[in-house]
């Protein structure tokens, strides 16, 4: 096979683009009004007799009619609109008026807003062809894009014409939205960085495609069974999804394991020869952009076998042979990050990232070949993100095909790769740091190692004629860390194939800079590394989930174009001593919270008041994180309240304290803090003492879909890692875009969000990052103590008081006698009195009404729009490109 299978274009095929459009002459000129009139009537025998559909002439490129048909913008009158969901209704999905269901009603009104964006997707791309655009590829093994219908509809400025047309046929809008799921294709606050980053370029007009895997089952759907976390298949795939496009003209070969032949006339070219080939499979994923034409683009990649089922197997009664190849291959592309608590697990994950890069990167050099430019020009027309550190194969891949396949020389190619690179690094932690064991590495992919052996050894050749006799230097910032067996540091390696390094907040930038990079930053120059502060859409993270705070910052600016311009809602301050529109900023609040309420209840069947104050945190479950020291803090309030009167515990503000979010397969610590947080819930609740003045609430199965109820109900959220653990946090932004206060150490964003917004708008507690180490340092020599609050935390889960002690006394000993890493012990008594901050100016309604307007008003930095511009002048050098009407 070919190393470009099937490649074509970047746009649909023709013939496809054909069915995915139509004008206004296609449709009928009397249309019925309700729907089973327009499924019996005229209109329905016109459309399956022919009609105006009938035979049309076969296009071709150059094709003048064609283009005009295809690049017409579809009506966009109800009347069309309705036509386009019965077409799909009857055509696509063989509906007649007694079998339609909301189900149906959704996935019919999915593929017509569908057409509406293939049909602008084409056209981005073919316009981008033509002007030759540089073009940025994100590679992100996370995209966590949530639901698309309800972005769609309001990029397109469609959603009025969709309800009336659903409501005219007995649906309503907003039952129709709930009938979609939650792409499954990420975990956290990686992938959903990585969804707002494509819809800023998407929405900016930067030519930008995403680029990731097509999970079958995701991570996992998290379940929780007698407080437990249980992981179960996410099976997001069981409905046919209107938002992704089979591309199976876009296909190519992944090769694994084998041996290496090398080029007699090259030193450093090698021909790979291996018998285990499977093919990676595009689909596309469009991306909407708001109050522009241009559409974005994730490509994402299925793995599947080239290899055809074994019939001979199949009949001489191997059954399991017949089929192993394509079950083995599928397995690739299954399940985000394997549990690789196990060799095989370890094995799964390495291929599973090695068929996302070679995909991408055979995918990148296809289109580049299109344009017949010489190689050396490649860093003019693409420059590859690196979202972490997953897609780092990418570097030696590229390597390999501009060496191996291309036929340049090892200089000329290492110049290419590190002029296309960039690398964002998020994390200082040392489990986060990914590294792979050589003799892994070797016999899955040995062309590869030996790529990356050469990458070293030229890297350090060059150090030492910077530094001679400084082998200390050399063995810190070797790409192989020189342990039993040795393992390859995947962060170094993206570092040194990469032009540009940059962190995700002001913080986390200088303390890389630091440590885990301080010795190329004396190599390399300080300009190589660099802050990118993260961002997230204002588009999905306030205008789609707060329909009514966006309405008030919409009536305070004068039109919607904050939307696109984050810096408008900086009027909101005008508006801050207006007695009417500070009782409908929170009436907003409230009926967020009614909201969220509702959700509860009908997710977990615990009834919480919304007038009490909610408190939040929603993450990722993590010991650096910390929600148990959350959950001390609720046990120990829970113990004072049980201490009290009746009268002085009707004198307390009510508060629901909210977590969400799931633990890693294999991490065991971190299971235990969501059983013991259930524990905690099962007790509190029931205690008809207590009722509505404490209520603790695990909400299963976090996503996209969830947050967006959950952070526009929020009073407070809290971000409470260790000071100098969290990289950023995006989660922090959106709450605070949606009217809630910040609860927080002074760590990743929150530093700058509280630069903007103002200190006096955010509850800081704890220690700092430069003091970390020396109470860490301390803590390994002695024993921690407690305050009388922890430690009364600690009694009452040893009593028994929330089940058997010994489920949980491993969580206690990890503070008392496993040094405190995360340093619980050392930020408690702080916590606990910025707890005591919080009530009193929640007590004082007026003030708290001030902190949440002045909060959103001062949010303009933490757009992702802002982030993508900053790295599209200062890291990709690309400009907005939007489509023109330039007669394509």
């Amino acid at each position: 096979m070919s190393q470009n299978a099937g490649y074509f274009s970047s746009s649909i095929p023709l013939n496809t683009a054909k069915a995915t459009t139509a004008s206004s002459a296609d449709v009928p000129t009397t249309r019925p009004t309700s729907l089973k009139r327009v499924l019996s009537g005229p209109a329905l025998k016109t459309m399956l007799a022919g009609g105006a559909h009938s035979q049309p002439k076969t296009p071709t490129r150059d094709d003048s009619e064609f283009r005009d048909y295809a690049h017409s913008e579809i009506s966009r009158d109800v009347a069309t609109i309705k036509y386009s969901v019965v077409m799909h209704l009857t055509a696509t999905f063989l509906r007649t008026p007694a079998s339609i269901d909301s189900a149906h009603a959704y996935l019919a009104s999915a593929f017509s807003v569908r057409d509406r964006l293939l049909q602008r997707w084409n056209l981005t791309n073919e316009y981008h062809d033509k002007i030759g655009a540089k073009r940025v590829y994100y590679m992100s093994l996370e995209f966590l894009i949530g639901r698309t219908f309800d972005n769609a509809l309001l990029a397109l400025g469609l959603r009025e014409e969709y309800s009336k047309v659903l409501g005219d046929v007995g649906f309503c809008l907003e039952d129709i939205i709930d009938e979609e799921r939650d792409a499954a294709l990420g975990n956290g606050g990686l992938g959903r960085l990585a969804a707002c980053y494509v819809d800023s370029m998407a929405c900016s007009n930067y030519p930008g495609w995403g680029y990731g895997l097509r999970y079958k089952y995701g991570m996992f759907q998290q379940q929780i069974l007698n407080g437990y976390q249980v992981e179960a298949p996410d099976c997001w795939l069981d409905t046919p999804n209107p938002w992704e496009f089979p591309r199976p003209d876009v296909t190519y070969p992944v090769k694994f394991y084998g041996h290496l032949v090398r080029d007699p006339h090259s030193a450093h070219r090698y021909k790979w020869e291996s018998d285990v080939v499977y093919d990676a499979m595009a689909f596309d994923v469009p991306v909407p952009g708001y109050g522009t034409t241009n559409v974005g683009n994730i490509r994402l990649w299925s793995c599947k076998t080239n290899t055809l089922f074994d019939l001979n197997k199949f009949n001489s009664g191997d059954y399991q042979g017949a089929t192993g190849g394509q079950v083995a291959a599928q397995i690739l592309t299954d399940v985000l990050y394997p549990n690789d608590n196990t060799n095989d697990g370890k094995e799964l994950r390495l291929r599973q990232e090695y068929l996302f890069c070679s995909a991408t990167m055979q995918d990148i050099m296809a289109r580049f070949r299109k344009t017949g430019r010489p190689l050396s020009e490649l860093p003019d027309l693409a420059a590859i993100q690196l979202n972490d550190t997953h897609p780092t194969l990418g570097v030696p891949e590229l390597m390999r095909i501009l060496i191996d396949d291309e036929g340049l020389s090892w200089d000329e190619a290492w110049d290419i790769t590190t002029r296309t690179f960039a690398f964002t690094n998020h994390t200082i932690l040392p489990e986060a740091m990914e590294k792979w064991p050589v003799p892994m590495l070797d016999k899955i992919l040995p062309r590869h190692m030996g790529i990356i052996y050469d990458i070293n050894l030229f890297f350090l050749q060059k150090v030492e004629k910077q530094f001679p006799g400084d082998r200390e230097l050399l063995s810190r910032i070797s790409i192989i860390e020189e342990t039993n067996p040795q393992q390859v540091r995947m962060a170094f390696l993206a570092c040194v194939g990469s032009h540009k390094v940059n962190g995700v907040a002001a913080i986390h930038s200088d303390i890389i800079k630091q440590t885990i990079f301080k010795d190329f930053v004396r190599i390399q120059g300080v300009d190589k590394f660099i802050n990118k502060t993260n961002g997230v859409s204002p588009r999905r993270w306030m205008n789609e989930c707060n329909p009514d705070m966006s309405d008030l910052i919409t009536e305070a600016v004068g039109d919607r174009s904050w939307v696109n311009d984050l810096t408008k809602v900086k009027q909101l301050e005008d508006r801050i001593e207006d007695v009417s529109f500070r009782e409908r900023w929170w009436a907003a609040k409230q009926k967020n919270k009614e909201r969220l309420a509702e959700y509860i209840l009908t997710t977990t069947g615990i009834k919480v008041s919304a007038h009490a104050l909610f408190d939040v945190q929603v993450k990722r479950i993590h010991e650096y994180k910390r929600q148990l020291m959350n959950i001390f803090s609720v046990i120990y309030r829970y113990h004072l309240l049980k201490q009290m009167s009746p009268e002085q515990r009707e004198r307390e503000v009510p508060r629901v304290v909210i977590f969400a979010g799931k633990a890693a397969s294999g991490y065991w610590v971190a299971k235990q803090v969501i059983k013991l947080i259930n524990s905690v819930a099962e007790v509190v609740n029931s205690d008809e003492e207590i009722g509505d003045v404490l209520k603790v609430v695990f909400i299963p199965d976090y996503s996209v879909t969830a947050a967006e109820v959950i952070i526009p109900a929020s009073d407070i959220s809290q971000h409470i890692s260790t000071a100098g653990t969290e990289a950023s946090g995006t989660s922090n932004m959106k709450f605070v875009l949606n009217g809630g206060i910040i609860l927080g150490t002074v760590d990743g964003a929150n530093i700058e969000i509280g630069e903007e917004i103002g200190e006096e708008q955010i509850f800081f507690f704890g220690c700092l990052a430069h003091e970390v180490e020396d109470f860490r340092h301390y803590l390994r020599f002695n024993q921690p103590k407690p305050d009388a609050a922890l430690q009364t935390a600690f009694d009452m889960i040893q009593r028994n008081t929330f089940g058997d002690a010994q489920l949980f006394q491993p969580l206690i000993d990890a503070i008392m006698r496993g040094g405190d890493v995360y340093l619980l012990s050392v930020d408690f008594p702080s916590y606990i009195e910025a707890h005591k901050a919080v009530e009193e100016a929640y007590r004082n309604h007026d003030e708290w009404v001030t902190k949440s307007i002045l909060s959103v008003a001062r949010m303009a930095k933490f757009s992702s729009d802002r982030s993508i511009q900053e790295y599209a002048e200062e890291v990709w050098n690309i400009e907005p490109q939007p489509v023109l009407n330039c007669g394509l």
